[in-house]
């Protein structure tokens, strides 16, 4: 397990291989208040990495500073091949889709609307249909291309927007709260989803979760957040200490208490 230094903000551990995705000192404050102080993450290609803590903790703050929606301090690169970016591209799966249940856009429309930027009133061209069909078919979803967006159930709509996240081949996913409205065995099929994206694209994935029997055998790191990292390692060694499960309370980190989710490969 890696241990944040509150003084110096170091974190200690592994060194960045050639190809990660670097935060250095992210720090937000909002209305004269410390919201985020000193976020260090490094997150590998073909790694996913949960963020979990209280109610509280910055964890939608985090996700909004990387998407630049809030202002913050600090530094955030790609580093792909040995070279520097300056920022990432993103893809970014949100915990609720803003829409009025009663519309009539179809899953075909929201798609098209999504990676044409064409508006769904001029129509859908035959072959705009067919690659909307080839990018829902990538996730399961392509028996959905009919269905109105608001009859979709929690699990389908992740795995749209998941589609639709990465049309832009992005080097950094963020998912915010995927178990959310999201039965058993949709979080199921959506874990590994995105256990099949890392493995074959390569990309850094970081998702925000209190599902933590469902990600632990999923993920290949966990941080706990409460402002500052409190700590980061392997789901076994964060879940598993003593002193991190008195810090954050029991009702929180009483994992036995949850329901298990089964994915290909593990629990």
């Amino acid at each position: 397990m890696r241990f944040q230094n509150n003084q110096t903000g170091a974190v200690t551990g592994e060194s960045c291989r050639h190809c990660c995705i670097k935060i250095q000192g992210l720090t937000v404050r909002l209305g004269g208040n410390t919201i985020l102080d000193g976020i260090d993450l490094h997150v590998h290609c073909g790694d996913v990495l949960a963020i979990v803590g209280p109610n509280g903790a910055g964890k939608t703050t985090l996700l909004r500073a990387i998407l630049g929606e809030v202002p913050y301090e600090g530094k955030m690169s790609s580093l792909i091949g040995g070279v520097e970016r300056r920022r990432p591209r993103i893809g970014y799966v949100p915990q609720k889709l803003q829409f009025d249940l009663d519309s009539p856009i179809s899953v075909a429309d929201l798609v098209v609307a999504a990676i044409s930027k064409r508006p769904v009133w001029w129509g859908i061209r035959h072959k705009a249909l067919e690659n909307v069909k080839r990018v829902l078919s990538v996730f399961a979803a392509d028996n959905l291309i009919t269905r109105r967006v608001g009859e979709l159930s929690g699990g389908e709509l992740q795995r749209v927007l998941l589609a639709i996240a990465m049309t832009a081949e992005p080097e950094l996913l963020l998912l915010d709260e995927p178990s959310s409205g999201v039965d058993v065995q949709g979080l199921a099929l959506f874990y590994q989803l995105v256990r099949d994206l890392k493995k074959q694209h390569d990309i850094s994935v970081i998702l925000v979760t209190h599902d933590l029997p469902g990600i632990s055998a999923f993920v290949d790191r966990i941080v706990l957040l409460n402002r500052s990292v409190i700590a980061e390692g392997s789901p076994k060694e964060v879940l598993s200490d003593d002193k991190l499960i008195r810090a954050f309370g029991p009702s929180l980190w009483n994992v036995s208490s949850l329901p298990a989710v089964t994915v290909e490969g593990g629990l």
